[in-house]
């Protein structure tokens, strides 16, 4: 199973406030499970998040 994050450690993963998880989750771009009220996203979620947003370099060619 999957370990479940609060939004402030995810938040302390991607290097922002609260703020930007939370609104990630309101527009649901993002996956997130609810326990009881608290909201809780889990880590592999988080990955691929930013496995997605991940931009590789353009290697340029020698002419």
């Amino acid at each position: 199973m999957d370990s479940l994050l609060s939004v402030d450690e995810a938040a302390k993963i991607l290097g922002t406030t609260s703020r930007f998880p939370r609104r990630l989750i309101a527009e649901r771009r993002i996956r997130f499970v609810r326990v009881g009220r608290h909201v809780r996203i889990p880590e592999s979620e988080l990955a691929d998040y930013i496995a997605s947003g991940t931009v590789e370099p353009v290697l340029s060619r020698m002419r």
